[in-house]
This record gives C-alpha cells, structure tokens and sequence, in this order.
C-alpha cells in the first residue's frame, strides 16, 4: 500500500466537502436580499468619500518593523527554554543574531523611518 494514500484520501474527501457544501448553499440559501444588504456596509452609516485612496508608506514600515522584531522574540523563546543546554556556542549566537538586530534597529533609526510626522 502507497503511504501517501491516506493523504490523497484526505484531500479527495475534502475537495468533495468543499465543493458539496458551496453547490448546497446556492440552492438551499436564502434568494431575497434586503436593501441594507446590498449597500457596502451595514452600519447605517452612508459611505463618504472614495475607498481606492493611498495609505501613507509609514504604516507599512511600521507593519515591516512590527513583524521583524516579532520574529526576533519568536527566535528568543526556544534559545531561553534549551540555554542551559547550548553553553557559551548558543549564547555567542543568540548575541550575534542580536546585535544584527541592533544595527538594523540603528540604521533604521539613523535613515528616519522611525520619526512620524
């Protein structure tokens, strides 16, 4: 017996559930709709203004800088749990890996990306 068989089984029967629940909502489902439905929000509130406008650079690097010091601590949790394990090798690495870190934060202190205005 082909050990990916169990797997193929699983996706097959997944695929079939999909595609059957999808087909069985689009006969069983409701067809009337109600005009608040129809509108893009369903707050009450009339939508002003235009939804296609530009955000600002800043919110994004800000996002970046979020998501790479978050790494950073996903990497730091394992290194504390086996430190004891590692000895003076898992510490010289966990330091390198930080002070990487550090001039990254530094440069990108330095350029101004951090500053909003």
């Amino acid at each position: 017996m082909n050990p990916f068989l169990p797997i193929l089984i699983m996706l097959v029967i997944a695929i079939l559930f999909a595609v059957f629940t999808i087909i069985a909502s689009t006969f069983l489902g409701k067809k009337t709709y109600e005009i608040g439905k129809l509108k893009p929000y369903e707050c009450g509130v009339e939508p002003t203004g235009d939804a296609q406008f530009r955000f600002d650079v800043k919110f994004y690097l800000v996002a970046i800088f979020f998501l790479l010091f978050d790494i950073e601590a996903l990497f730091l949790f394992p290194w504390a749990v086996v430190f004891s394990e590692l000895g003076l090798f898992g510490f010289i690495e966990m330091f390198m890996f930080i002070v990487i870190l550090v001039i990254g934060l530094l440069y990108v202190w330095k350029k101004g990306a951090l500053r909003w205005e």
